[in-house]
């Protein structure tokens, strides 16, 4: 039986209709989740800083932040008043890197407690 004759409105919504693909849609990438730290130090959190950051072998900015959760300002603030306390002491002061330790009282100078800290493995490496 041959084709039925169709209109030429009937053709051109067929042509337009059929073989159509939907775009590929691209990815959004890995979104990162936002740290949520803190910007102010509340009274269980400073207590937890002032008894366990006397435990670490090395202690930066970046220490504080990831370990107390807190934000680059208030770890930078806790680091100098920690240091007033006497709690820890700096070894090695930079504009940009402030790298602390836990207060020896031995005689050992900066560069051999550079090489005790080193030689323990105290950043993973």
């Amino acid at each position: 039986m041959p084709p039925a004759k169709q209109s030429k409105a009937q053709i051109a919504a067929a042509a337009s209709s059929g073989g159509k693909k939907t775009k590929k849609k691209w990815s959004k990438g890995k979104v990162k989740d936002k740290a949520q730290h803190a910007v102010t130090l509340d009274q269980p959190t400073y207590d937890k800083l002032v008894k366990d950051v006397a435990t670490y072998k090395l202690v930066t900015v970046s220490v504080l932040v990831d370990r107390m959760k807190v934000n680059g300002s208030v770890a930078r603030a806790a680091l100098r008043e920690l240091e007033a306390r006497g709690t820890i002491k700096q070894i090695v002061g930079h504009s940009k890197q402030l790298t602390y330790s836990m207060f020896f009282t031995s005689n050992l100078g900066v560069g051999q407690l550079l090489i005790a800290l080193s030689s323990s493995g105290c950043c993973g490496c």
